[in-house]
């Protein structure tokens, strides 16, 4: 006697799935990872801190005599580069902005009085008639 019953089906061969794609390695994170910014590290506000300092130089100088005039004028220069080339430090240059030209201002005032205080002796003390 002869088997007729027909062969079984041939397994299906699983098809290959495709390799899962590399992933970039990412550093696991550290408690100071918030914090750090990688890259370049900052540059200092040099023109603001400068600016801040001259600004109060000039003020003190004006208020003590009326001989600060430089150094406001310095601050009030140095300031306005800082607000152009240094957004992120304003408190810095706005400081020195500030000062800078409230000196300008009591110089000129100071000044002025000392102008016309020497005008006013040599009037009073000269000798000429009119």
């Amino acid at each position: 006697m002869t088997d007729t019953t027909p062969p079984p089906a041939p397994e299906p061969t699983p098809t290959p799935t495709p390799a899962p794609e590399p992933t970039a390695y990412v550093a696991p994170a550290s408690p100071a990872a918030p914090y750090a910014t990688p890259g370049a590290p900052a540059k200092a506000p040099v023109l603001s801190i400068i600016a801040l300092i001259t600004g109060i130089l000039g003020l003190i100088g004006a208020i003590s005599g009326g001989w600060g005039l430089l150094f406001s004028i310095a601050g009030v220069v140095l300031g306005h580069l800082g607000q152009k080339r240094e957004t992120a430090a304003k408190g810095f240059w706005l400081t020195g902005l500030i000062t800078g030209y409230v000196g300008i201002a009591i110089n000129v005032v100071v000044l002025a009085i000392v102008i016309i205080g020497l005008i006013a002796l040599g009037t009073l003390g000269s000798s000429y008639g009119y």
